[in-house]
């Protein structure tokens, strides 16, 4: 499951994905949806750790070096969302962790399904 076994994404707290209070947006869009993320690259693991403000804290192996963050982030996030790479894009955020995203070809609630099944 994108590099974090069952055992290690059970300990992560993703409530706050789906709880509107949370303070996470997943914006509806033109043929899909966007929301914010936040990167730490050149961690040991993968995975989504949590929440940071109104973004998904996602951490990646990949070290912020010549872009390979941001590939490793699409290519994350697309097997996460079970969409193809093409259809996740960086739209802010190219040289910076908080990033928006978009996603294409899914919907909001979707989405939110996605997110919250990583918890189990």
């Amino acid at each position: 499951m994108c590099g974090l076994g069952r055992a290690s994404l059970a300990s992560v707290d993703m409530s706050g994905l789906t709880d509107p209070s949370s303070g996470l947006v997943v914006r509806e869009v033109v043929g899909g949806v966007s929301f914010a993320v936040r990167v730490q690259p050149g961690t040991k693991r993968e995975g989504v750790v949590g929440v940071y403000g109104d973004a998904v804290k996602i951490a990646l192996t990949a070290p912020a070096v010549d872009g390979r963050a941001n590939d490793a982030l699409v290519r994350f996030v697309a097997e996460l969302l079970h969409v193809p790479r093409m259809s996740v894009e960086i739209i802010a955020g190219q040289s910076s962790r908080s990033k928006v995203l978009r996603v294409l070809g899914l919907s909001v609630d979707v989405v939110r399904g996605l997110l919250e099944s990583v918890e189990t």
